[in-house]
């Protein structure tokens, strides 16, 4: 009897099928739903993860999760009584000191949407466009922002686009109408429909929920792709229409000017003594008006786009009421075919010349008629006109950052002064330079490509200054003499710490560093692109049937214990010593061995 073909290979082959076919419809999705391999392969993706310890409405988590749960999953989706479970309703606070509500479905229905998410992603990554960026492999705010800063160069205008509560107004009937389009499996839409109708608790009250993907959710980034793919198809075709390629290229003052110079150039060939040197003293003189010309017309038409998650902007070369136009057609299509409501406040037109605001940075094109010689050596060239350039937005961003996490206050005379971080003291020396340097490479590690970087040497000073001044605080002693006492002789200084292999420094990170990264995926996940199956190291351990405590093999199920953090276990119970000693968060235990770990030790769970 041949052996069956996993499914990551038949999803490999929809990927391809996808990308071959862009209008292919796919039926008997469903199907794939209820083979085991694929939620090992959700597992895997999951465990890791922070959230994968926290409790839901229930205290299910990714701690017990075994063949039998598999079993139970699938029976449920097969017979069509599985029924979501309403996510936990908590809120974390925003930058602007709004509270921003975050569904947290059961671990169960987590695994449910991951492999529902595989097999989504499949059909729908091929299928989107280009100028999509947000939670998709590969593909983080850099790759936006380096689309922006290739694609932009000479537009006039942008229209910066912003959609009010996107996630939270997501027409439930539209996004399983836009998913029907693409799919015909009555069986999977049904189940989409369950989940987005699961409700939440909050104060363990339930709340319906008529609209809306839940932030927080593994599926919602997905079905909010799938929505706004219809506003990505909307601009592009907008964009065809708009386009209008200007008649001539060249200014006609700059096209005069390049024949008065071949002109001059011709005659200097010919011409000697004194008459070729005045004709030389010409020509640079001309030379000097000419890179003072505009060289491009500049009267073609043309729209630029780029989107990540709900945030989007748009280039336009054209005239501010062409903009408004744009806007008003948006505004108008995303009402009527999307449901939603495009904010007239905040979705701005802006001159390209002064700057527009786009995932954390300051956008805008340059004009700048500075000369440099170019690639091909002797000519000289404008090569920063009309150029996109990144900024970092230096009051808003850094300065805030700054204040707010009290790593400096203003003086009686107005001035930034760095100050201790009271609420680091009771750390030890290590935590603290460990916690100044996760935010300082944070914010250089995301503003990384900004034109103006240069600006993050004087973050990065009070940030050092800050941490001297809490290290002091809590040594009772001074900057100067905590500095020196750490000092490593080579001008930098660092924490020394004990490891197993032999004694490290952790050093104050150097802003530098950071400068010209690009983080391609920015939720690393090597299994979302699925190249070929590989079985799951975790599956490899429940099917060899066999208790990594006990050593029975003779249970009847085996069940995975898991833990949020290896560094936690204190190592007085022989389980944890275990864990220790293989140095994993996961250990594949007979039923009886489990339920003495919480038996015994039901807080570690």
């Amino acid at each position: 009897m041949a052996e069956m073909q996993p499914t990551t290979e038949i999803l490999k082959n929809i990927r391809k099928n996808s990308t071959k076919n862009k209008e292919e419809v796919f039926t008997r999705l469903y199907r794939y739903m209820l083979r085991k391999d694929l939620y090992y392969v959700a597992y895997q993706n999951l465990y890791a993860n922070n959230g994968a310890g926290t409790k839901g409405v229930n205290d299910d988590t990714a701690d017990g999760f075994s063949e039998e749960k598999i079993e139970n999953i699938i029976s449920a989706l097969k017979t069509d009584t599985y029924q979501p479970k309403p996510a936990k309703r908590t809120y974390i606070r925003k930058r602007n000191g709004k509270m921003r509500p975050l569904g947290i479905p059961t671990f169960t229905d987590k695994v449910v949407q991951e492999v529902l998410r595989l097999i989504l992603e499949s059909v729908y990554e091929p299928v989107f466009l280009k100028c999509s960026h947000g939670f998709r492999p590969q593909r983080s705010c850099h790759t936006a922002l380096v689309s922006l800063k290739k694609e932009f160069n000479g537009v006039r205008w942008f229209v910066e686009g912003d959609i009010k509560g996107c996630f939270d107004n997501i027409d439930h009937h539209t996004l399983i109408t836009f998913i029907g389009n693409k799919i015909k499996d009555a069986r999977l839409i049904k189940l989409i429909w369950k989940m987005l109708r699961a409700g939440y608790m909050e104060d363990w009250r339930y709340n319906a929920t008529y609209s809306g993907t839940p932030q927080g959710g593994i599926l919602s980034p997905l079905l909010a792709n799938i929505y706004l793919h219809e506003l990505d198809k909307f601009v592009m075709q907008m964009s065809e229409e708009f386009y209008q390629k200007s008649p001539r290229s060249e200014t006609v003052e700059y096209k005069t000017i390049s024949h008065k110079l071949y002109s001059i150039s011709r005659r200097i060939k010919k011409s000697t003594g004194d008459e070729r040197l005045k004709q030389i003293e010409e020509f640079k003189a001309l030379k000097k008006v000419l890179l003072k010309t505009p060289s491009k017309q500049q009267s073609d038409k043309k729209i630029k786009y780029v989107r990540y998650a709900d945030d989007f902007i748009i280039g336009v070369n054209g005239s501010k009421e062409d903009c408004i136009k744009i806007k008003s057609k948006l505004s108008e299509f995303i009402a009527t075919r999307l449901k939603m409501t495009l904010s007239e406040e905040k979705t701005l037109i802006t001159h390209s010349s002064e700057c527009a605001r786009f995932l954390g940075y300051d956008v805008r094109v340059r004009r700048n008629s500075a000369v440099k010689r170019g690639s091909r050596g002797h000519i000289t060239m404008r090569t920063l006109n009309n150029k996109t350039e990144l900024l970092i937005p230096q009051k808003d961003k850094i300065r805030k950052f700054l204040f707010d996490r009290k790593i400096v206050k203003q003086d009686e005379n107005g001035q930034i002064v760095p100050i201790s971080r009271v609420s680091l003291v009771r750390c030890t020396e290590l935590e603290i330079v460990s916690q100044f340097n996760a935010e300082l490479r944070g914010i250089c590690n995301y503003y990384s490509i900004a034109s103006n970087y240069c600006i993050l040497n004087y973050f990065a000073y009070l940030m050092e200054r800050s941490c001297l001044k809490t290290l002091a605080h809590k040594l009772r002693s001074t900057s100067s003499k905590v500095k020196e006492r750490f000092r490593d002789g080579h001008d930098k200084w660092g924490i020394p710490y004990e490891t197993k292999e032999g004694k490290k420094c952790c050093y104050f990170a150097d802003y530098m560093d950071c400068k010209g990264i690009t983080n391609g995926d920015e939720l690393p996940n090597p299994s979302r692109m699925m190249h070929g199956y590989i079985r799951t190291t975790l599956e490899q351990r429940l099917s060899a049937r066999k208790c990594e405590l006990c050593g029975t093999t003779e249970a009847r199920y085996y069940e995975i214990h898991h833990v949020n953090k290896v560094k936690n276990l204190k190592g007085k119970e022989f389980w944890e010593q275990v864990m220790i000693a293989k140095r994993r968060k996961t250990l594949v235990l007979c039923k009886e061995c489990h339920d003495k770990i919480h038996g015994k030790n039901s807080s570690k769970k």
